[in-house]
């Protein structure tokens, strides 16, 4: 049997490292059974997020670095990313506020000014494109409409969109399509609302699940069809799981919002909730679940050791994936070492960050651990049925569409486990997982 175990232990400085595993008889009380013909969603790939700060950031570096990084991020010896997030107008993450739409008595769009995502962020985008090779599939998301159309005339601190601007913001969203497709990105995928129920001191604004689907059905769908770009995917949501399956509910009953709204969008702020996401799969199977948005914040959870934020990232991927999830986006791909910049200093943690002195960059403990998903996960792999032996043992199991079938698992605790994975009750795969460590393993059968 063809089989290699890669390895991440930060604790004992091993990175992806490469091994064979042991075929032996079957222990059950070890045992990673593996169920073929139990097969579920289609998965799309692993990314990050293209933010001002990041792209900012990366033009800070010289050409040798920028192609290092991107190499990290989206070449064949690093994550192997094949997807990307980016904002439409200032989100946090930027170096000021700023919008599309910037003469409130423009009806026309004709002052419409992408001249911020030409500086920075479309430049970064087509980079990484040539360093993978091919196109990075990329979703766009809003954090606030221009502040005219909101209630509180602000970027921030919520308010609304005002009816009377639904039709305009709609083609504005679209006009942002056309854009960034006619310079060369691949966008495949638009929210309605960067966490439309969260009242930040940054840019923001509230959605109500009904509006989110009421702006779908009657003003972005017939916009983007307008544009001719009605292949674009709709994703509600785009915030915490805790409330996922209360909003999938109210958003589904809009008339027309059940083939309009292509799936839901979530982000881990608020804890697992791996039962939100699974259930809501199994109310809507024909929705898509998308994982867009988590990092080490700062102020919560700083003062964890690389070992604790990286595990932190695997067991909500582990969990994600084994609740349905077909799409993984991380956030900022690349912050300095302040954790920004960022405008309202709500600084956080990438699994890139740049070094003090701004000449080069650092690769986190959560970047490896995110490489023994993306680097063997590959889009177009489906995920197979499974169950292991000790609770404390975390996995998934999924079938590239070679045929090659990878398990990642995952030991937060103080002893080494061994495991067996087998597809039979006759032999299979033996090797140990370290205390703290993070394996992969791919076979054929």
């Amino acid at each position: 049997m063809d089989a290699k175990l890669f390895t991440t232990d930060l604790r004992a400085g091993l990175y992806w490292y490469e091994s064979t595993p042991r075929i032996k008889p079957t222990d059950p009380t070890c045992r990673l059974s593996v169920y073929p013909s139990v097969r579920r969603q289609l998965f799309e790939g692993f990314g990050g997020a293209f933010t001002e700060a990041s792209a900012f950031c990366w033009h800070q570096l010289s050409s040798d670095q920028q192609e290092r990084f991107l190499d990290a991020c989206f070449g064949e010896d690093g994550l192997r990313y094949t997807l990307g997030r980016t904002h439409m107008g200032s989100c946090d993450f930027s170096l000021g506020h700023y919008d599309c739409l910037p003469d409130s008595s423009d009806l026309t769009l004709k002052s419409f000014c992408t001249d911020r995502d030409d500086r920075y962020l479309i430049p970064m985008i087509l980079a990484a494109q040539k360093a993978a090779g091919k196109p990075i599939r990329l979703m766009l998301s809003p954090w606030s409409p221009p502040s005219f159309m909101k209630t509180n005339g602000d970027r921030d601190h919520g308010g609304t969109l005002k009816a009377e601007y639904r039709q305009l913001w709609a083609d504005c969203m679209a006009k942002y399509v056309l854009h960034y497709r006619s310079r060369g990105c691949d966008v495949r995928l638009i929210s309605v609302q960067n966490e439309p129920d969260a009242v930040q001191t940054w840019d923001s604004c509230i959605f109500s699940g009904e509006e989110e689907g009421r702006f779908a059905v009657d003003y972005l769908a017939p916009a983007l069809e307008t544009a001719g770009c009605g292949d674009v995917k709709i994703l509600a949501w785009d915030h915490n799981k805790e409330l996922l399956f209360r909003r999938a509910r109210e958003t589904l009953s809009v008339p027309g919002a059940q083939e309009t709204i292509a799936g839901f969008a979530v982000h881990w702020y608020t804890g697992d909730h791996f039962d939100a996401l699974r259930y809501v799969g199994e109310t809507w199977p024909d929705k898509e679940l998308w994982f867009t948005e988590g990092c080490v914040e700062y102020h919560r959870f700083g003062e964890r050791d690389a070992v604790q934020k990286a595990e932190m990232y695997a067991h909500d991927i582990l969990g994600n994936l084994s609740a349905g999830i077909c799409g993984s986006i991380d956030w900022n791909l690349l912050l300095d070492a302040e954790g920004g910049p960022n405008h309202v200093r709500n600084f956080c943690e990438a699994p890139i960050m740049m070094t003090k002195d701004g000449a080069g960059f650092t690769l986190m403990g959560e970047y490896y651990y995110i490489g023994q998903f993306s680097r063997f996960i590959l889009p177009g792999a489906i995920r197979l049925g499974s169950s292991v032996w000790n609770a404390g043992l975390e996995s998934v199991v999924f079938e590239n569409s070679g045929g090659e079938r990878v398990a990642v698992l995952l030991n937060r605790s103080e002893e080494s486990l061994p495991v067996c994975v087998s597809e039979d009750a006759v032999s299979g795969l033996s090797f140990e997982v370290a205390a703290h460590s993070i394996a992969t393993l791919c076979w054929r059968p």
